[in-house]
């Protein structure tokens, strides 16, 4: 049995639910994992991973982006081991944490197999492959209305204002960290950023923390396009019966690694770095593309995604490498500034309706 329990408090002061897997053979130790990243993600590979551990129990504590950052912080400064591996999309706060000593180095055998972007210092890892996507809802925008990249869809969005207007959907990114990732990205990118806000501007773009907020508004007919959203929590959406359209843009396609690390402090940093090696291995690999993210690092799409053959037989991919270069995008005074911008350029609504 697997149970629920909301019992943990984060340091911002929100409570996290906590979801306990028992061991599948006598218990001889518990893995702590704190993760900003969907518990439906990451079951099949935590199940996994017990078939070849079946003596070790874990807790999956589970956060938004922002909560796990600040929990691992604090106790990263009071030298705490509540935690046993730290998981997350938002691969800036993540290095942040390890630039500033909060990890561990471990040894990885796979670690060598997967590009060099998805590593930095043998202490943290990139794990999976997942773009950012547009989204359509194939009821509300026809065929001719898809549109392939960013200056294509500008347009598309400067024609019919009055059919799009409050339909399209993104990220808010000073709630989401992988919203923010990606925006970044996006403006490092392509010389029509600023027109690409512009547009969603006029179009009366609604905003919300999360992808799986988005792509609910999405399925229900509220929303008719998503922008800049997470192509594996799509795909997923569609594989559940969502009907949906996901197009990888064809003009560049930022790509996030999501990653993982063990604490310095790690109460039990033995199973932790184990857990570590599944997920780079090519069974939780393998297991990863099937079940979970469903994009691998040099394989074919999937099926439902409309796009090139392969992200990395593109030139046109634009990873977010996991490296020091990320310590300027946590700079809280550039920070501040590209929200400032952002808040100015958007006239955001308030969230998703």
């Amino acid at each position: 049995m697997v149970g629920l329990l909301t019992v943990l408090m984060a340091a911002s002061g929100h409570a996290v639910e906590v979801t306990r897997f028992p061991a599948l053979a006598p218990e001889q130790g518990i893995l702590r994992v704190h993760a900003a990243t969907d518990l439906a993600a990451m079951e099949p590979l935590i199940r996994d991973f017990q078939v070849i551990s079946p003596h070790v129990s874990i807790e999956y504590v589970e956060y938004q982006t922002v909560d796990l950052y600040a929990q691992a912080q604090a106790d990263c400064r009071a030298k705490r081991g509540s935690m046993d591996v730290v998981l997350s999309s938002s691969v800036d706060q993540l290095v942040k944490l390890v630039n500033d000593g909060c990890a561990r180095a471990i040894r990885s055998p796979s670690a060598a197999r997967l590009p060099a972007w998805t590593r930095w210092r043998n202490e943290i890892f990139g794990f999976t492959f997942e773009p950012a996507v547009i989204v359509y809802n194939p009821d509300l925008v026809p065929p001719e209305d898809v549109r392939h990249t960013r200056a294509e869809l500008i347009d598309l969005l400067r024609a019919k204002p009055e059919r799009y207007s409050g339909r399209i959907g993104a990220y808010d990114i000073e709630q989401s960290g992988i919203g923010y990732l990606f925006a970044i990205y996006d403006s490092r990118g392509t010389t029509v950023y600023g027109r690409l806000l512009e547009a969603l501007a006029r179009t009366r773009v609604a905003t919300a923390c999360c992808t799986a907020d988005l792509l609910s508004a999405l399925s229900a007919g509220r929303l008719a396009i998503g922008y800049n959203l997470l192509g594996s929590y799509a795909v997923g959406a569609v594989r559940r019966g969502a009907q949906l359209r996901i197009v990888v843009p064809r003009d560049f396609t930022v790509v996030l690694s999501r990653a993982a690390f063990v604490p310095a402090h790690a109460g039990n940093p033995i199973e932790a770095s184990g857990f570590v090696e599944y997920l780079l291995s090519p069974r939780g690999q393998l297991k990863a593309q099937e079940a979970s993210f469903f994009f691998s690092f040099d394989g074919p799409l999937p099926e439902e995604v409309d796009g090139p053959s392969t992200l990395t037989s593109s030139t046109l991919l634009r990873p977010i490498e996991i490296s020091p270069e990320l310590l300027a995008v946590q700079d809280r005074a550039k920070r501040e500034r590209f929200l400032r911008e952002w808040r100015r350029s958007m006239q955001v609504e308030a969230g998703v309706r």
